[in-house]
């Protein structure tokens, strides 16, 4: 039985009538840019999230960039970051000006290590950017009591993090601003690019509003920022309003899911994710990690089955940052990721078959069949 890593085509399909409405309407409107449909998704997202505001950008990448800007953070200064995350995160705080500080991950969470903080602190510091990573939130007390005694900003990343929550508290409510992508792999996907922050802060808001719209203020053709152009389309938007009323039930499949990986795994030789018991994990992607991983992952493509790794190259290491980035320490836990860690398929259309197969193969290589 084939199983893909992920079926957008299947995602589609299950809410063709809805998207191709929605679509629809807004070519027929004529209103293809910062019209109604934006401004419906940023009150329905903000709503979801639990914050008071959201805006839209162009993608995830951009509102972690236009937050830093916003916040007036850029050459000189510095933000801690962890290396094992897509390079985003790190690019993000480059396109800034800032220089990214990248420290290790938690064995456990693959999230920040919340005791590396201290190392990474300097005179330049003005941010931290904990990664909820996979799915899975970033222990956060510490962090803000951390920035908090520093002076610090803290923006979270919840690129892949939609629904997920600390102590109760999503994420992208506990920091300055939480950033987030709409990427169409991500929990919550657009048909294209997309990316939104939310924030409590209605200046902070208004200012990330102006420099994805050119810099414009409240007056039409009056800039009041050397802005750039990082907008959500209506199209998006409109698909995108579709999609939130399924996210709950998505979340809820892809728990279930990974409640089926925990049981059929449970006794096979493999490291299986975690949820600490302060967290809700929201399974954006379900990674394992296996000793023979290459001989694993080719095992599991003869029979169909795809995988993929995230990520196979932390940040320290990519060629664009040998220089223009500081790395506290070794990250041991994070160079031993880059060779164990594979991505099994984790989406809500998968069928119970397809889990089953997937199951079934891992259990036929434990075994040596």
């Amino acid at each position: 039985m084939d199983v893909p890593y992920v079926d957008l085509a299947a995602s589609y399909s299950g809410l063709k009538q809805e998207i191709d409405s929605a679509v629809a309407e807004v070519l027929a409107s004529g209103a293809y840019v910062l019209g109604k449909n934006v401004a419906g998704f940023e009150g329905e997202f903000a709503e979801w999230v639990g914050s008071r505001h959201a805006v839209t950008v162009g993608s995830g990448t951009d509102a972690i960039f236009l937050t830093l800007k916003a916040l007036g953070v850029g050459a000189g200064d510095e933000v801690i970051t962890v290396s094992h995350t897509a390079v985003n995160s790190a690019l993000a705080i480059s396109m800034a000006g800032a220089t990214p500080v990248l420290v290790d991950i938690d064995p456990e969470t693959f999230c920040l290590q919340t005791h590396a903080l201290e190392a990474a602190l300097s005179n330049s510091t003005r941010a931290i950017m904990p990664v909820h990573l996979y799915g899975h939130p970033v222990d956060m007390d510490p962090v803000l009591e951390f920035a908090s005694a520093n002076g610090l900003a803290v923006i979270e990343d919840c690129a892949q993090a939609h629904g997920a929550a600390y102590r109760g508290r999503n994420v992208g409510t506990m920091g300055r601003a939480g950033c987030f992508s709409f990427y169409p792999t991500k929990n919550l996907g657009a048909c294209g690019d997309g990316g939104a922050v939310t924030t409590d802060d209605p200046e902070l808001a208004a200012r990330i509003h102006s420099l994805a719209n050119c810099g414009q203020g409240e007056e039409r053709y009056r800039n009041v920022y050397k802005g750039g152009v990082s907008r959500l389309d209506e199209l998006q938007a409109a698909i995108l309003r579709v999609k939130l009323r399924s996210l709950d039930s998505w979340t809820a499949r892809r728990r279930q899911v990974a409640a089926v990986y925990v049981d059929g795994l449970a006794d096979i030789d493999l490291i299986l994710p975690v949820e600490k018991e302060w967290a809700r994990h929201v399974y954006h992607l379900y990674v394992i990690r296996s000793e023979r991983r290459e001989e694993l992952q080719g095992f599991l493509a003869d029979r169909g089955i795809q995988t993929l790794v995230h990520y196979p190259v932390p940040v320290h290491m990519q060629p664009a940052y040998s220089e223009g980035a500081r790395t506290v320490g070794a990250l041991p836990v994070t160079v031993k990721a880059m060779d164990t860690i594979l991505s099994l398929p984790c989406f809500p259309e998968i069928t119970d078959e397809q889990l089953a197969a997937v199951v079934r193969a891992i259990g036929e290589f434990q075994s040596g069949s």
